[in-house]
C-alpha cells in the first residue's frame, strides 16, 4: 500500500516502478482470493476441485508477475537472442570493469536490471525515466557480451543453439544448419546482430525484423569463434557443393561476363591499355620538338 502511495504521488513513474506496484497488487489480490477460497471450501465441499484450480491460476499470474527485470527483459518481443544474466554475475564489481564510463545513468541503470529500488526515483522526470532505461537496455546487452564468453553463457547459449534459436543457414547447400548470433563490432549502436554459419563461415541478416534490431555489440565478434573452439564437437564440415551458372545446361565461360572476376580482370586490362597509349601519344608528340631544337 505504502508503495502505490508513494507511486501515485510522483510526478513520472517509471517502468520499474509501475512493475513493482503490478507486482505488489497482484500478490495482494491473490492472498485474499486465497482466504476467501479457503473459506467457500468449509462451507461449500462440493465446490473444492473448481476452487483449487482457480487458486491455481492465481498462483501461476502471481509468479509471471513476480519475474525479475531480467526475466522479462529476456522474453520481450525481438529479445529472444538473449540469454539470461546470474545477478550473481551481475553483482561481481570485476565483471563491469569499465563499463561505467560507456553507460549514461550507469548507477540507477543497473538498480533497475537488479530490480533495486532507488529513492532518487521521485526526482527523476518522465525523460529522464526514459533515459535510465535506454541506459539499462544498453548496459545489460554490454554485461550480456561479457557473460556469454564464459562457462555458464557458453551453456546457456548451447542450448538456444540445440533449439534452433537463432535459426538456420539461408544458403542451399548449407542444409539448414544452424547458426550463431554475432557482432560486425564490438562498438555499441554500430551495427545490429547478424547470424553466423559454421558450415559455409559467413554472415547473414536476421530473418526476424524484430531480431535484427538487437544490437551487435550485445554477442561481439569473438563469440561465436570461441564458442566453436570450445564446443569444437558441433563444427561442422565444409560444403562440397558449389553452385555453378548454367544456360541452357552448358556452363558459362569465364570470358562471357559470368564471372565477376573476369569481369574486374577485363577493366584492370582495358585502363592499363589506356595508359600505355597515353604514354606513347606523349613520347610522339616530344620527338617532333627536340628534332625542331636540334635544327
Amino acid at each position: 500500500r505504502d508503495v502505490s502511495v508513494f507511486l501515485a504521488c510522483s510526478p513520472a513513474i517509471g517502468r520499474l516502478g509501475r512493475h513493482l506496484c503490478q507486482r505488489r497488487k497482484v500478490a495482494g489480490a491473490s492472498m485474499a482470493e486465497k482466504t476467501s477460497s479457503a473459506y467457500d471450501k468449509g462451507k461449500f465441499p462440493d465446490e473444492e476441485e473448481s476452487e483449487t484450480d482457480s487458486e491455481g491460476s492465481d498462483v501461476n499470474t502471481s509468479d509471471e508477475e513476480d519475474s525479475s527485470w531480467i526475466s522479462w527483459f529476456c522474453t520481450l518481443k525481438g529479445n529472444e537472442f538473449l540469454c539470461e544474466v546470474d545477478e550473481d554475475y551481475i553483482q561481481d564489481d570485476f565483471n563491469l570493469s569499465g563499463l561505467s564510463s560507456q553507460v549514461a545513468y550507469y548507477e540507477y541503470a543497473l538498480d533497475l536490471i537488479l530490480d533495486v529500488e532507488s529513492p532518487n526515483d521521485e526526482m527523476m522526470t518522465e525523460e529522464q525515466h526514459e533515459m535510465v532505461e535506454s541506459s539499462a537496455e544498453m548496459l545489460y546487452g554490454l554485461i550480456h557480451s561479457r557473460y556469454i564468453l564464459t562457462s555458464r553463457g557458453m551453456n546457456a547459449v548451447l542450448e538456444k543453439y540445440k533449439n534452433v534459436h537463432y535459426g538456420r543457414c539461408p544458403r542451399a547447400y548449407c542444409c539448414g544448419q544452424p547458426c550463431l548470433p554475432v557482432g560486425t563490432s564490438d562498438i555499441p549502436r554500430t551495427s545490429t546482430v547478424k547470424t553466423y554459419c559454421p558450415k559455409c563461415c559467413d554472415i547473414y541478416y536476421t530473418r526476424n525484423k524484430y531480431q535484427g534490431n538487437i544490437d551487435g555489440a550485445y554477442f561481439g565478434t569473438t563469440f561465436p569463434h570461441l564458442f566453436l573452439m570450445t564446443f569444437s564437437y558441433l563444427k561442422p564440415p565444409k560444403p562440397t557443393q558449389v553452385y555453378t551458372p548454367r544456360i541452357f545446361g552448358f556452363k558459362i565461360h569465364n570470358g562471357s561476363g559470368g564471372s565477376s572476376s573476369s569481369t574486374a580482370k577485363q577493366i584492370t586490362q582495358g585502363e592499363s591499355e589506356q595508359k600505355r597509349r597515353q604514354r606513347e601519344g606523349v613520347q610522339a608528340e616530344a620527338q617532333p620538338a627536340d628534332g625542331a631544337m636540334g635544327g
